[in-house]
């Protein structure tokens, strides 16, 4: 007979029920959230923590019980791991602003000695106020702020871009068109 649990698992809310049974279903999500979606599910289905472990393909109850108090404090965010180990990130908020800031906006040929930024840029226009910035913190900052490289050789946003439409009769037009799924695509 199983022990009693010490943190049972709270009611869930449908939206919650919906997020979780889609992430358990899913095929491109990361197989350890997708068995904790379905740990989850199978908790709140009324199993016991080992048997919900098994049910995930793990076989430790304990971390059931772990991730269901979790979840208890932080919803389906739980199901993202969280921070892995290594040194705690060194830039806060501000610093991460001044990063996509100097890196919205148009370089001075002058000042910054290019046309275009490129990551070793973006680094000399930013090492005079954040010492010690490295190009992959830049290029972290730039990749969570949803900006990639294009072929342009410039940062854009993802999921927007200008294109050229032909009017009846008229001029060529330059529109903005964003795609709606882009923020989807990118989780």
């Amino acid at each position: 007979m199983p022990r009693k649990q010490k943190e049972p698992l709270r009611p869930l809310a449908p939206e919650e029920r919906t997020q979780l049974e889609q992430i358990a279903r899913a095929q491109s999500w990361p197989a350890a959230q997708v068995a904790r979606a379905k740990a989850l599910l199978a908790v709140a289905d009324g199993r016991a923590f080992t048997e919900a472990a098994r049910a995930a393909g793990r076989s430790s109850g304990d971390a059931v019980g772990t991730l269901v108090a979790h979840f208890n404090a932080r919803g389906v965010a739980a199901v993202a791991p969280g921070h892995g180990g290594g040194p705690s990130p060194l830039y806060g908020a501000a610093e991460r602003e001044r990063i996509l800031a100097c890196a919205r906006r148009a370089p001075d040929r002058e000042r910054d000695g290019t046309a275009t930024w490129s990551l070793s840029t973006l680094r000399q226009a930013l090492r005079p106020e954040l010492p010690g910035l490295s190009t992959y913190t830049i290029w972290c900052v730039l990749h969570e702020a949803g900006l990639s490289w294009q072929r342009s050789r410039t940062w854009c946003d993802t999921g927007a871009a200008r294109r050229l439409r032909k009017r009846r009769g008229g001029p060529t037009e330059a529109v903005a068109v964003t795609d709606p799924d882009a923020e989807a695509k990118k989780s």
